[in-house]
């Protein structure tokens, strides 16, 4: 499972450590850990959804989890779309010069960093278009 933060600003991303999952409750405390060590507002999770935009299992998997994982923390959680995330990340490691197996262990905590990265962008788009509206929402 890929990993990032924002700084305090919500400007950037960085990768943390990627977790190898154990099980439901192991994976739930983990990330629950990092939201208490890192004082997380806002804990954003890749929303694996098909091409066309349509549920899959796997995205079925992944909002029973982030159901779960809801119940437990003190602050919101938000499905973002990962569409595309993973392939960017192969051939942002492939451009850096990465062998296979370099570029298999980066995978995860890249994506994650993009994905990330693209939901601060998204804030920061809205917030720039609520000022140039006159702050209105």
């Amino acid at each position: 499972m890929g990993l990032s933060v924002s700084d305090p600003l919500g400007l950037t991303a960085q990768g943390l450590p990627t977790y190898e999952r154990v099980n439901l409750a192991a994976d739930v405390e983990h990330i629950c850990g990092l939201v208490e060590e890192y004082s997380v507002e806002r804990v954003v999770m890749g929303h694996p959804i098909s091409a066309r935009g349509e549920a899959t299992e796997m995205s079925r998997r992944v909002v029973a989890f982030a159901e779960k994982l809801q119940r437990r923390l003190k602050c919101p959680l938000v499905l973002w779309d990962e569409r595309l995330t993973t392939a960017e990340a192969l051939r942002v490691l492939r451009d850096a010069g990465l062998g296979i197996e370099k570029r298999r262990r980066a995978r995860d905590r890249v994506a994650a960093v993009l994905l990330l990265s693209n939901y601060l962008d998204y804030l920061a788009t809205q917030a720039a278009r609520r000022s140039d509206a006159g702050g209105a929402p």
